[in-house]
């Protein structure tokens, strides 16, 4: 009778045990990958730090390909034919054209990163690489 006892309490307890198991590993797998309260299609709190101006964005995301000063002469930049924000076919783009861009990516080689940044930050960003034409 005592081993029966026993056997249940050693079942009741492998079930506590794997249930607290599993819910540690759902609570890890939501702090690692980000997603604890972020509803989906939101800016991740992470791409854009509280405070962040779009030249530090700007730095940080675009500047591997359009260059610091936006002429887009870097390697990665001359190898995808980036053109400088100097440039006629730059220039004569509107803000809308612009927003679009950067919202939605161009081609298959830049990325959109309204998701990502949020539509604030693109308007920013926009707004700041108009700066670096003059």
């Amino acid at each position: 009778m005592k081993f029966l006892e026993e056997n249940k309490m050693n079942r009741s307890t492998k079930l506590l045990n794997m249930a607290v198991l599993l819910v540690g590993a759902s609570l890890a797998f939501i702090l690692v990958s980000g997603a604890a309260g972020v509803p989906r299609g939101a800016a991740h709190p992470a791409a854009a730090p509280p405070g962040a101006t779009a030249q530090d964005v700007y730095l940080d995301k675009c500047s591997v390909c359009h260059g610091q000063d936006g002429a887009g002469n870097t390697a990665k930049g001359r190898k995808l034919k980036v053109k400088s924000s100097k440039s006629p076919e730059v220039q004569k783009l509107s803000e809308a054209e612009m927003l679009e861009i950067v919202s939605k990516g161009k081609g298959k080689d830049m990325d959109g990163f309204e998701k990502e940044l949020g539509g604030d930050m693109v308007k920013q960003l926009v707004t700041y690489y108009r700066t670096l034409e003059k």
